[in-house]
């Protein structure tokens, strides 16, 4: 199996640990290459060459931003102490989302793992997490986690889509844990009031776009519930899967509702979001 370019946005929290743990339980299926990347969170004002010289436009303090990028970089060195020469690491500037999601197509990476304290209530509506900004923004596929799941086994990949639109979707990661893992697809759509015809066209269409996409071992579901979000926690529930893949157009934000994005900040279980085909 070729290797997976892994990048682990760190904020040296626990949660960044937990991303590291996620990444090494793929290790002992596929072979990875894992990078750190830290965000110095600065307005675009402050700059830095290629050389780590830091220049402001004279409103901020130099030294001050010189100090953090020097406390992040010790930092960033104590990661290879605790974890191996083998990752990479790697200091950058700008806005924490906007700057992962440009590092992250810049260097063409295959995946980002980020742990995440989820986000409730009024936090949700007003800012959400950053894992969910990443989500909506970035075109590499984003695997999100709430706690620590080095103990994972990955039998059971619960594939979350609406199968009308029966195309060849991103799941070149999915088919790669597939492959890896041995593990069996679960698909899934939640519908709300359909006849028995319109059910048994989606279980065909079902098996149309497994074929498309190139999935062999699957099994179909049907679930009817009030949103995609109960339903993914409902199926949950019932058949205790190992990880959710679902995809996403990149439309959440205050005005518009993604269930991707409320799964990854209400879940507790590994996520994987991609971006669908517009």
């Amino acid at each position: 199996m070729e290797t997976l370019k892994v990048l682990i946005p760190t904020d040296f929290s626990v949660q960044a640990e937990y991303a590291y743990l996620m990444v090494k339980k793929l290790e002992e299926k596929a072979p990875i290459d894992i990078h750190f990347v830290h965000v110095l969170d600065v307005p675009d004002t402050v700059t830095m060459d290629k050389n780590g010289k830091i220049e402001t436009c004279g409103e901020i303090d130099v030294n001050y931003i010189i100090s953090q990028k020097e406390i992040a970089e010790r930092k960033l060195n104590n990661l290879k102490t605790l974890y191996g020469n083998h990752i990479s690491t790697e200091l950058v500037l700008g806005k924490v989302t906007d700057a992962i999601v440009s590092y992250s197509e810049e260097n063409k990476f295959d995946l980002i793992v980020m742990g995440t304290k989820g986000a409730w209530g009024l936090k949700e509506k007003l800012s959400g997490s950053e894992t969910q900004f990443i989500a909506r923004k970035s075109k590499t596929p984003l695997l999100s986690l709430m706690c620590d799941r080095s103990d994972l086994v990955i039998s059971n990949i619960l594939l979350v889509h609406d199968f009308r639109h029966v195309e060849d979707d991103n799941l070149s990661l999915l088919k790669k844990l597939v492959l890896a893992f041995g593990a069996k697809v679960h698909l899934l759509q939640v519908v709300s009031n359909q006849n028995e015809q319109e059910k048994n066209n989606l279980l065909n269409l079902m098996d149309e776009y497994a074929k498309v996409n190139n999935i062999s071992n699957y099994e179909k579901h049907l679930l009817s519930d009030s949103d995609v979000e109960n339903g993914v926690i409902h199926f949950n529930q019932m058949h205790d899967v190992d990880i959710v893949c679902i995809g996403t157009h990149g439309r959440g934000g205050l005005f518009h509702s993604s269930a991707t994005e409320k799964l990854i900040n209400h879940l507790f279980k590994p996520i994987i979001s991609f971006h669908l085909k517009n």
